[in-house]
């Protein structure tokens, strides 16, 4: 008896088994169909990310990491520093990594094994005219004590989602591709800080020296109008050349209060980036300004995709676009789920803990879309042109990476060429000075003769302030260009599909 019993339960399962397979192939055709796939756009060609051949400076190189510490400034050290640990900007980059952890998490706990503990209390009265109408006797000795009863249940629920067409772990990928470009994203935020920081700080300490040159020329003037005052006075000549002289020495002084209101702005600047409280900014001390130490890679190309954060954040984004697209098409087919219940269910309270209560529920489930008026199409043609908007999008960040780096590339060559012309001019000015200095040792000019020799020096010498001062400024627009030393590993592949 036991074989027979055997072999009709394999015959059993095996018929059910057909019937399954028979009654999905028949399903399978009634599936909703893609009509609005559409095609990715190209990425851009290799040859696109290089710079043109007459753009080159002496030295050749990508920055380092912590690209700062290059000029040996400790006050700028400590206002990076500072800045990347309380920037507003760095917090708020630091939370959306966070929140984007998060989504991940959240994303795989979906397609994971649900169990949840269930106790519920019914206190019910049940109609005599109802589905349940014989419940609603009293008859004890039948089992029946209506119309009132108290039905318990408590168990454990579990359910398990099928990802048959990976649609789940599209959706965990696109959340990791989000979170991944979070994190490029937040190093991106770094370098904006950093070369910011140093962009106002070597704005403060050129102002200083430009302060310093004006204090110089002022005191001329002060000599000067002293000078053509004490002349007017005797009568050696008429007061034009005293207001001339006067009119100089106001100029200057405005200069010098400009000047010292540029520091304030530029020191408030600093402590909003900085996230500083209103005592919170260390005092800035005057340094010089250190020389150009600015470097370009012979060739760009891909390298410059992993060297940019903002570059890969958007890779990043693309790669979970595609994710997207995945999961928008694995829902054009049938998913499967299996719920069960294990506990205990009774009419009557005294009897929930009971073995007759025992309740045990095995419950496969499909879900199979035939027509849903188009939605699921829209779903697919809308994630897939925001993948190729994204797609132009690092195109043409791609494009404007390349043209940052050019456009400061030529600017430092020129800056170069600029600077050089002008110590020759500060040459040529100061032996006019030089000369009229030893005039004046030989008695052959006057004291203010002599000084007055002194300002087109400390004006040629503002102008080569100027200058070293846009070139360093440029040196760290080049340094943001390269990407201030990120290097992303593993690189990022885009793969449409």
């Amino acid at each position: 008896m036991k074989a027979r019993s055997g072999v009709r339960s394999r015959r059993w399962r095996r018929r059910f088994l057909f019937f399954c397979v028979a009654w999905l192939s028949t399903m399978l055709p009634g599936c909703a169909l893609i009509h609005h796939n559409g095609k990715p756009y190209a990425e851009i060609a290799p040859e696109q990310i290089n710079l043109a051949s007459d753009i080159h400076l002496a030295r050749d190189g990508w920055p380092d990491a912590r690209w700062w510490t290059r000029y040996h400034d400790a006050q700028l050290d400590a206002l990076i520093d500072q800045a990347l640990a309380n920037a507003p900007t760095m917090v708020i980059a630091r939370t959306r990594v966070a929140q984007a952890k998060s989504d991940v998490e959240l994303a795989a706990a979906g397609s994971s094994l649900q169990v949840a503990a269930l106790a519920s209390l019914d206190r019910t009265h049940v109609s005599a005219n109802g589905f349940l109408g014989p419940f609603a006797k009293n008859e004890p000795e039948a089992g029946l004590t209506g119309p009132w009863y108290t039905e318990g249940i408590v168990g454990l629920g579990a359910s398990y989602d099928i990802d048959l067409w990976g649609k789940q772990r599209a959706q965990i990928a696109a959340s990791l591709g989000v979170s991944n470009a979070r994190l490029a994203e937040t190093s991106a935020v770094e370098l904006e800080i950093s070369t910011d920081v140093a962009q106002l700080y070597y704005g403060i300490q050129t102002t200083y020296q430009l302060i310093d040159l004006l204090n110089e020329s002022h005191a001329i003037a002060m000599f000067a109008v002293q000078a053509h005052e004490a002349r007017a006075a005797r009568g050696v000549e008429s007061r034009t050349p005293l207001e001339e002289a006067r009119a100089q020495q106001l100029a200057v002084e405005r200069q010098i209060v400009s000047a010292q209101g540029q520091i304030k702005q530029l020191r408030e600047s600093m402590r909003a980036l900085v996230g500083a409280g209103p005592n919170g900014l260390p005092a800035i001390e005057p340094v010089s300004l250190p020389r150009s130490q600015a470097a370009l890679p012979a060739t760009l190309s891909y390298e410059l995709l992993a060297r940019r954060p903002d570059l890969q954040a958007m890779r990043w984004y693309v790669q979970a676009s595609f994710s997207r697209i995945d999961a928008a098409k694995a829902a054009f087919y049938p998913s499967f789920d299996i719920k069960a219940f294990f506990g205990f269910d009774a009419l009557h309270l005294a009897d929930l803990f009971t073995h007759a209560s025992q309740q045990i529920n095995l419950i496969p489930g499909l879900y199979l879309p035939i027509f849903d008026g188009g939605r699921l199409n829209a779903n697919l043609s809308g994630a897939r042109e925001g993948s190729n908007l994204l797609i132009e999008q690092y195109n043409q960040a791609v494009l404007d990476a390349v043209r940052d780096v050019a456009q400061a590339g030529s600017r430092l060559q020129a800056l170069d060429t600029e600077t050089g012309l002008q110590t020759q001019r500060i040459e040529s000015v100061a032996f006019e000075r030089d000369s009229v200095e030893a005039s004046y040792r030989r008695g052959l000019t006057s004291q203010l003769a002599a000084l007055e020799a002194h300002q087109p020096v400390i004006a040629a010498q503002a102008e080569l302030l100027t200058l070293n001062a846009q070139t360093l400024s440029q040196e760290i627009a080049l340094t943001k260009a390269l990407g201030g030393g990120y290097r992303a590993d593993p690189p990022v592949e885009l793969k449409p599909r």
